[in-house]
């Protein structure tokens, strides 16, 4: 039987849960350990040993400290073109960004861009798998469900160094 453990994280951009199974991390997400529980059918154990490498990097992340996480995915939540989106996007580097043509063609999946948009918005796993690294086709940001919206992911390409610092974070 596959088990899920849950850690809240508090990050610049707001309280983060994570979800790890015995393979990896299944699920992640801002607010609440119940609002991301109620996503999953999995029997919840306590294991703060199965979390700690995960939180550890997301921690060095938000410290400037990690560009590449290595934290095992459990990628049981998606499937087919879907999974071949997200997979394709695991890849895109830290401090970089791709539009959404663009990563329907590095996935290969035939999704096309407005497509890989609503693949964006259901990412099960944002940061680690990161929806905030695609950009519109015109180099503007898009959309992002994640956080507190666009702000969120304004934070999150500017912590990279995609975007430059505004007046307002210097």
């Amino acid at each position: 039987m596959t088990t899920v453990s849950f850690a809240e994280v508090p990050t610049p951009v707001g309280t983060f849960v994570l979800a790890m199974t015995e393979a990896g991390l299944v699920a992640s997400g801002w607010g609440s350990q119940a609002g991301l529980a109620g996503r999953l059918d999995l029997a919840e154990v306590h294991d703060a040993d199965r979390t700690a490498f995960a939180v550890a990097e997301l921690n060095a992340y938000f410290a400037g400290e990690l560009k590449t996480f290595e934290t095992p995915i459990d990628w049981r939540l998606m499937s087919g073109s879907r999974l071949r989106v997200l997979q394709a996007l695991h890849g895109v580097p830290y401090g970089t960004a791709v539009t959404y043509g663009e990563l329907a063609e590095l996935s290969g999946s035939g999704v096309p861009a407005r497509g890989i948009g609503s693949i964006m918005g259901s990412n099960p796993i944002p940061i680690i798998v990161p929806c905030h690294r695609v950009i519109a086709a015109g180099r503007g940001l898009g959309g992002f469900s994640g956080g507190e919206g666009v702000e969120t992911k304004r934070w999150l390409l500017t912590h990279e160094g995609y975007l430059p610092p505004t007046l307002l974070d210097l």
